[in-house]
């Protein structure tokens, strides 16, 4: 019986012993747990593009554009696409009749939120030549509006609104509300605002 437990008073000292000495080899290299833990971004380039977007069946927006890259990770879901070199699109109404065009520099289409935000020189031209520019926009595939937080400069054929800090608008310019305007406004004799562009 002694004995027995002699031998277990060796072995746990040195049992202890290696324990230690297996902590501290686990230590993980950083390069190591970086190179496991980074994203791996996946590029596609594509040219001349022509796309359609559409919704439940019904197209909402014709894109064309000289140059596209599609972005895709491996670590996530999210997709995204970027126009670097301009891009042109147009808008439809729920009877695929066009309503407005846009025009811009750059974009960036998320797929998983149907937005796209435009940025450098965008300007939207409905049919009646109504015209919205701003030095960046948003569009929203699901609700069918554009809207920006900075200066947001709209034109008619009798006013002329600028928003200062902003302005929120439907896809073929009938309706749009603006934060912090300054404008002229063509009126008739009698006062009240000129109808010039019905």
């Amino acid at each position: 019986m002694n004995k027995e437990f002699k031998n277990i008073d060796q072995i746990f000292p040195i049992a202890a012993l290696l324990c230690c000495f297996f902590i501290f080899s686990c230590v993980n290299d950083p390069k190591q747990i970086e190179d496991l833990t980074k994203k791996n971004i996946m590029i596609d380039e594509g040219k001349n593009i022509v796309s359609y977007l559409s919704q439940k069946g019904e197209l909402k927006a014709k894109l064309t554009a000289p140059v596209m890259n599609r972005y895709a990770t491996d670590k996530t879901d999210t997709v995204y696409y970027v126009f670097p070199n301009s891009l042109h699109s147009d808008f439809y109404d729920s009877t695929g009749k066009l309503e407005s065009y846009l025009d811009s520099k750059h974009g960036k289409y998320f797929q998983t939120l149907n937005k796209v935000y435009l940025w450098d020189s965008v300007v939207v031209i409905n049919l009646k030549g109504d015209t919205l520019k701003s030095p960046d926009l948003w569009w929203d595939q699901n609700t069918k509006m554009f809207y920006t937080d900075k200066v947001a400069d709209y034109r008619t054929k009798s006013q002329k609104i600028i928003g200062s800090k902003g302005a929120e608008a439907k896809q073929d310019l009938t309706y749009i509300t603006f934060k912090e305007t300054t404008g002229t406004l063509l009126v008739n004799e009698n006062g009240f605002p000129s109808d010039s562009t019905h």
